[in-house]
Order: structure tokens, then C-alpha cells, then sequence
């Protein structure tokens, strides 16, 4: 009752931030989930983690909708016809948004919004179209209100896709989070420039590596929240996570941890994991009751788990400190430890057997979390702790993609860079090649001095969390997460680059 007196009572929350923290409040006041002790035990020592996703799951974390099909037929349920014109088809993607649920209470997909708008630009100039797209985008950012909220553009150039980066560099927005899906063989060297500009001035798109991700799924793919690879149409059922330096604390030694620490605690997570998503689907009935299932919007078999993976640099720099003190991102011993780890857990991960998970085998699949707010000491995913990170960034992104290889289900790396690098957008966008070349899996990029950043991977305005650490209400509740998580994370002091 004292924490629910606290949000009633909060002065710096909005009504629907208090609303979201309230509903929270009342999933966790049950605890149906039948947890091993094994678990209670690695929980209590902060190495396992639920993400605070509630003690009672009733709908996925995050869920990807095929908007195409949306469009293509309508919504039987919303009474919606399929859209006609430009105006239809926008005013019927804000109606259906309000229908998705996620985590967060809003949606953290919606779409990819160039293939979406494009078809419907026949007739419609430059300057009306871009109105309309800017009306749109202010929709989301002001209703949706979370920088998880994520739309993807590309692969191909489209007038669409030119329209929304144009729109995004004027209007400056947090939400949604944009994404390219580039590849060098399919995307324009103008095209993909131009996404260079806008990210130079507002933080958006980040690059992802669609020649690779593309092979993840059978169907389509979206990306979502900070970076996080998931099928369209199916979505994930949870996010729960290992943290490895809250382990490595445990452990006697390097043997030890890997030889008794380290499968216990994956075998724990991974029952818990199955126990949730058992309860998700037999007891919760979402899938047995939603719209978006019966309309075809999503398919329950294209569901999927994500086993976590937060703090392996924390990790390696625990277990060498009486070994010289190597340091992970800089020496050799480190990195090698860190990659029998990484091969220890995705071992693990591809024999664990996983329930309701048939798109991917009836297998988990890993994913490099980006880390908690309040956590001290937990460098997102497998990303080299800022301070240490590598002088010359063709080492920094060499290193990155030895460790992105495990993560089908997403991992990044954040690079600010200096303000004269958007004189010469070639050479952000040659960076972005070489790295996809040998199999960097997703970069994103700001410019040092911008209101816009990326904290783990949303993206936050620096004046918002001023003034939410002053007490007061903010639009975006994602600003909250981003105070602690930007002075815990040292975010200040990544290294700018060129």
C-alpha cells in the first residue's frame, strides 16, 4: 500500500505515468509463477534478473503487428476499412497503435513506416505530404511518449523514406526511435548519407545490418525498443537476463565460475524463462483473446524468447583482477575470456529447451541487454565500459564485432562524434560498411553536444532529464530510466570520435 500511496502521490509523474506504475503495482501484488529456489537464490544476489517485467505476465513484451497486412484488409474489430488515401492510412495506424500492447503500455512497433507511407504518395506533392507525415510523427511522439516506441526505414531508397528523415531533422523528436535497415548492395550512397545528416542532427536513424539480420527469421523482421531483432508478426515473449559481474562476485575463481557458476545460473534463468512464457500462454489467455491474433496481425508460433546477456566487461575485469588486472577491450587474455564465456552461454542457449518457441526450434536466443537503471557497474551487453574504450575506433568496432556474432536477438554499439563530422557524411557512412563487412551487426551514432542521445539504445533529450532531476513532470516517461542509467553509465564520458 506504501508504494502505491507513493505513486498516487508523486509530483513528478504524469496521470498516465502514474496509471502505467499503478497497473504495475497491482500485477506484482499476485505471484503466481512457480520459481526454483535456485533462481530465488541468483535473483537475490542481483546475477539473474526479470527486468521488473511483473510478477504475472498477461501479454508479451514487445509485440511486432504486420501493418502490412493492416493495411491490406483493415480491422474487422476496430471497424476499419483498408485505407483509401494518405489521410486514411495515417489516421488508421494511430487508431490501431492505441491497440498494441507492450511492456511499457504503448506500442514499441510501428512499422516500417517508408514501405507503409510510400504507396499512398501517388498525387500527393512534397509539401502536403511532408505536413501530413510531420502530424503523424507528432502523434506518436505525444501519445505513444516512450523512446522504446521504434519504427525501421529501408532497405531501399523510397520518396517515403526521404520525406521522414527530412521530417525528423526539423522536428527533433525522441519518439518513435528510427532504425535503417541498410545494405550497402540495396541502399544508395545518397540515401544512406542522408540518414548520416539526420542522425548528426537528432540522433536518428541507427544503422542495422540488414544483410545479417534478414537471415534470422523465416518472414520479415523489425527492430524494436533499443535494438532488439524480432519477427514481424510474432514479437517477444520476455526479456530475462544473466548479469554476469553479480555472478562473477560469487565465484572463487575463473574454474569455478565457468565450470559450476555459470550453468547453474543459465539452467535457472532458462526454467524461469519457460515458466513465464508457460503462464503467457495457458493462463494469461492473451492469445486466446486478442484481436490482433485473430485478424492475423500476429501469429502466436512466430514468438520468441530472449535470453539476456548484460555486463561481460564488469565480468572479465572481476575474474582477471588478481591476474594481472587484464582489462576486457584492451588485452588479448581479457577478450579470449570474455569469448569462452560468450561461447559458454550460447552453448547453453542452443540446447536449453525452450516451450511455445517454434519459429526458432524450440530454442531461447540471445540477446545483449542493455542494463537497468539503477544498476552501477553493469556495462550494457557485451560494449567495453566507458573509459576503456579502444583510442582508434576501427579497434573499437573490430572488437564489437568479434562479440556481436552471439546475439541473433540484438546488440550495438553507441559512438558520439564530433560536430565537423557532418561535413564529410561519406565517412560515416564508409565506418558503417566496414563494420558490416565483417559482420558488426548494428551502430548508431550523435553528435557530442546534441539535446538528443542515446542512453542504452532509446533515445532520451538531455533537457528532459534536467528537468525531471529538478522534480518535474516530463512527457517521456523513458526520461526517468535515463537520469540514473546516464550517470551510472558514465554516459558523459563515452569517447567522441573523429
Amino acid at each position: 500500500m506504501d508504494q502505491v500511496m507513493d505513486i498516487i502521490t508523486a509530483q513528478n509523474l504524469t496521470y498516465d505515468q502514474k496509471l502505467l506504475q499503478l497497473a504495475q503495482a497491482a500485477e506484482n501484488s499476485v505471484d503466481p509463477l512457480h520459481v526454483s529456489d535456485k533462481f530465488r537464490y541468483y535473483f537475490e544476489k542481483g546475477a539473474l534478473c526479470d527486468m521488473n517485467e511483473g510478477k504475472a505476465p498477461y501479454r508479451p513484451r514487445y509485440i511486432l503487428a504486420d501493418f502490412q497486412k493492416f493495411v491490406q484488409n483493415g480491422s474487422e474489430f476496430l471497424r476499419l476499412k483498408p485505407p483509401e488515401d494518405l489521410d486514411d492510412l495515417l489516421t488508421s495506424l494511430c487508431i490501431l497503435y492505441g491497440h498494441i500492447p507492450s511492456v511499457t503500455g504503448r506500442p514499441v512497433y510501428v512499422g516500417n513506416l517508408d514501405k507503409l507511407i510510400d504507396p499512398f504518395l501517388e498525387g500527393v506533392s512534397d509539401q502536403e505530404a511532408s505536413k501530413k507525415i510531420k502530424r503523424f510523427l507528432n502523434f506518436i511522439d505525444r501519445t505513444v511518449a516512450n523512446g522504446y516506441c521504434h519504427a525501421n526505414l529501408g532497405p531501399e531508397a523510397t520518396r517515403a523514406g526521404r520525406l521522414i528523415l527530412d521530417a525528423e531533422k526539423e522536428l527533433q523528436n525522441a519518439v518513435p526511435n528510427f532504425t535503417l535497415k541498410y545494405d550497402p548492395d540495396i541502399t544508395p550512397d545518397d540515401f544512406g548519407e542522408q540518414a548520416v545528416l539526420t542522425a548528426l542532427s537528432c540522433a536518428s536513424p541507427a544503422f542495422c545490418n540488414h544483410r545479417i539480420h534478414r537471415q534470422t527469421y523465416s518472414g520479415d523482421y523489425g527492430i524494436v525498443s533499443c535494438f532488439n531483432i524480432l519477427p514481424v508478426r510474432g514479437g517477444g515473449y520476455c526479456l530475462s537476463r544473466v548479469v554476469l559481474p553479480r555472478l562473477a562476485d560469487l565465484a572463487s575463481g575463473v574454474e569455478q565460475f565457468m565450470e559450476e557458476l555459470l550453468p547453474e545460473a543459465l539452467q535457472a534463468l532458462g526454467e524461469y524463462m519457460n515458466e513465464r512464457v508457460r503462464f503467457m500462454v495457458e493462463e494469461s489467455h492473451f492469445f486466446d483473446t486478442s484481436f490482433l491474433v485473430k485478424e492475423g496481425l500476429v501469429d502466436p508460433d512466430r514468438f520468441v524468447g530472449m535470453f539476456g546477456v548484460a555486463g561481460l566487461c564488469e565480468c572479465v575485469n572481476t575474474l582477471l583482477k588478481d591476474r594481472g588486472g587484464f582489462r576486457y577491450g584492451r588485452d588479448e587474455e581479457a577478450n579470449d575470456l570474455g569469448d569462452r564465456i560468450m561461447c559458454k552461454i550460447h552453448g547453453f542457449a542452443e540446447e536449453f529447451p525452450a516451450v511455445y518457441s517454434k519459429l526458432t526450434g524450440d530454442r531461447y536466443l540471445l540477446h545483449a541487454q542493455a542494463g537497468l537503471a539503477p544498476q552501477k557497474g553493469v556495462t550494457p551487453g557485451v560494449r567495453i565500459v566507458v573509459g576503456d574504450e579502444p583510442d582508434n575506433i576501427m579497434d573499437h568496432i573490430r572488437h564489437s564485432a568479434r562479440f556481436h556474432r552471439f546475439f541473433p536477438t540484438g546488440v550495438s554499439d553507441i559512438f558520439p562524434v564530433e560536430t565537423t563530422a557532418r561535413n564529410n557524411p561519406a565517412a560515416i557512412l564508409d565506418l558503417v560498411k566496414g563494420a558490416f563487412s565483417i559482420d558488426d551487426k548494428y551502430l548508431s551514432f550523435y553528435i557530442e553536444d546534441g539535446d538528443l542521445i542515446r542512453i542504452t539504445g532509446y533515445l532520451a533529450k538531455r533537457s528532459e532529464m534536467e528537468k525531471f532531476s529538478k522534480g518535474v513532470p516530463v512527457l517521456q516517461d523513458t526520461s526517468h530510466g535515463a537520469v540514473n542509467n546516464y550517470r551510472n553509465n558514465h554516459v558523459a564520458d563515452r569517447k567522441v570520435r573523429f
